[in-house]
């Protein structure tokens, strides 16, 4: 959810969003280095960076591989969330889809389990026994949609339908005990944006005038509002409240081929001639004794460096790292957009961004356009740059510039505030709990909330 939507463009169509508003202070919330689901959540309820928690994104290759990619799950993360924090202290959190959830993690509270679970996962939520109970509140719970597809009109209804059920479950819940800390995560506005932005955006490059996307685009802010109003119904005037996205979304302008110009540059070398436009690099056959990189795709390109000593065929000896780094990065750097404008490439090694690098990180993040082009892994492309998603039909990607409105009796009227950090979220919330913050947690409490 970025600030020109919620704080603009469908503020008009979301009274209750305009109550909170109100009496809250709010702006712009600056979402984590990548500014992706995971791990963006798990750094705003951790106060933890993504190299000490060991998250990357959705995909992680597993060392002295090639292609063994593994998601995430909830036992992934290094680092306690603030529910685990809660729980060691015995107050009570009821959390609600937030990843990485699976599987559960057992609180002292209840916790349903995120976008990522299995398909049919029978013990998607803690304590195991309430899963019926939630299956029978929700008329059966859905976790996400699918949504890079191109039948729109069944996407937009399950996107309703899916929300309908999440608050039905968040309603019920909430009334079922006085929580110390609730936690409701929403994952239809990613899909809404991803599948719809180019119908209500006129500046998307591939813009198209649809009244009747247009129309459902609308309708489900106005779903969304009255599903909060209805939640925030039944919540007395003293409780805190806060609205926050772990990143904003943009217009996807296209999307840079990274393993092809890899290719084109000699740093990635395959046997035999190039495949279909689109070919899964995995798919291919790759001559890694004379390959000095790969990448994979996503919102950033993960580039990954065949060390000698490290990978099953390195090449590169691993002194001379430094220096191949430094002319990729500079390469990199040098790439301009099919206008003949820089395409803007933000190369960051995680070593200079993160107090810790644990897990497993790609050796180099790249990020172009500030994050309005995807990177596209496939191969076999005839140019360097597509314009649509290579995985499938996407509108939006994701920006850094997130949302954020904490209500404060302090304030008379809404009033618009500074940017704030995503990691900062955690301990504000221990802060308002009146809870000490590690020494360990990175983050710091918002002014405003000192």
């Amino acid at each position: 959810m970025p600030p020109q939507l919620l704080f603009d463009r469908f503020l008009p169509l979301m009274p209750n969003v305009q109550r909170i508003l109100s009496r809250s202070i709010y702006g712009t919330l600056e979402s984590t280095d990548p500014p992706i689901t995971v791990p963006a959540w798990a750094v705003m309820f951790s106060g933890m960076d993504p190299g000490t928690l060991g998250l990357y994104g959705f995909r992680h290759r597993r060392p002295g591989t090639y292609w063994d990619m593994y998601i995430p799950t909830s036992r992934t993360l290094l680092h306690p969330l603030i529910w685990d924090r809660l729980s060691r202290l015995g107050r009570r959190s009821c959390v609600i889809g937030m990843p990485p959830g699976y599987p559960p993690p057992h609180i002292n509270g209840v916790y349903i389990s995120d976008f990522l679970t299995p398909s049919h996962a029978k013990d998607f939520a803690y304590p195991v026994s309430i899963v019926d109970e939630v299956q029978r509140v929700a008329g059966g719970y859905e976790f996400d949609v699918t949504f890079r597809a191109d039948d729109r009109e069944r996407i937009g209804g399950q996107l309703l339908e899916m929300t309908r059920k999440r608050f039905a479950v968040a309603r019920h819940l909430w009334t079922k005990e006085r929580w110390d800390l609730f936690v409701l995560h929403e994952i239809g506005p990613d899909r809404l944006h991803h599948t719809f932005w180019k119908y209500f955006d006129p500046k998307h490059p591939r813009y198209e005038d649809n009244a009747e996307f247009r129309e459902l685009v609308e309708r489900y802010y106005t779903r969304l509002d009255a599903e909060i109003g209805a939640l925030l119904a039944l919540v007395p005037d003293g409780v805190r409240v806060l609205l926050l996205s772990d990143h904003g979304s943009q217009a996807m302008a296209g999307g840079f081929c990274i393993n092809d110009w890899l290719i084109e540059r000699g740093y990635l070398v395959l046997k035999g001639p190039s495949p279909p436009p689109g070919t899964p690099l995995e798919k291919t056959t790759i001559d890694w004794s004379r390959t000095k990189a790969w990448g994979a795709g996503g919102y950033y390109a993960r580039i990954f460096y065949n060390i000698r000593g490290r990978e099953p065929e390195g090449v590169i000896p691993p002194e001379q790292v430094p220096a191949f780094e430094r002319q990729l990065g500079e390469e990199l750097r040098a790439v301009r957009q099919p206008d003949g404008r820089s395409l803007d490439a933000n190369v960051r090694a995680p070593r200079e961004i993160y107090r810790e690098v644990r897990g497993d990180a790609p050796d180099l993040m790249v990020y172009f356009g500030g994050t309005s082009w995807r990177s596209a892994g496939t191969v076999g492309h005839p140019s360097l740059y597509v314009s649509e998603n290579d995985t499938g039909p996407d509108d939006s990607v994701h920006s850094f510039e997130g949302i954020y409105a904490i209500t404060d009796p302090r304030v008379g009227s809404g009033k618009r505030g500074p940017a704030q950090r995503i990691i900062d979220i955690a301990p504000t919330l221990l802060d308002l709990m009146g809870i000490p913050i590690p020494a360990e947690i990175q983050g710091r409490p918002i002014p405003e909330f000192d």
